[in-house]
């Protein structure tokens, strides 16, 4: 059984900075992509950046040159580095890895920007 432990969310004053970690763990051999997705009060979850087992990237315009993904695949962990977070960044963070056609998250880890 595959799971996906999301942490590292909190409280945190605009223009602050969080690192949000994603613990996989399960029978895998190998994981290509994963992802990190976030959900607003009140709004649809969105994708905001994802990595592939290569390290190739790709961020969403609304966090690109703040945020950074990366991953230690030895650990089958992917992390996001979040700097000078606004308070428009606040939600419920969520890794995701796509494996056979099946999509895995994790719970969830919020994120409150505020002063």
């Amino acid at each position: 059984q595959v799971q996906l432990v999301e942490s590292g969310g909190g409280l945190v004053q605009p223009e602050g900075s969080l690192r949000l970690s994603c613990a996989v763990s399960g029978r895998l051999s190998s994981i290509n992509y994963m992802a990190w997705y976030r959900q607003a009060p009140g709004n649809q979850r969105e994708w905001v950046a994802d990595i592939t087992s290569g390290g190739n990237t790709n961020y969403a315009g609304s966090v690109k040159g703040r945020f950074t993904i990366s991953r230690d695949n030895g650990k089958k962990t992917v992390y996001l580095q979040m700097n000078n977070l606004k308070p428009e960044d606040t939600a419920v963070y969520y890794c995701n890895i796509p494996i056979s056609g099946y999509n895995y998250w994790g719970q969830g880890t919020r994120v409150t920007v505020s002063s």
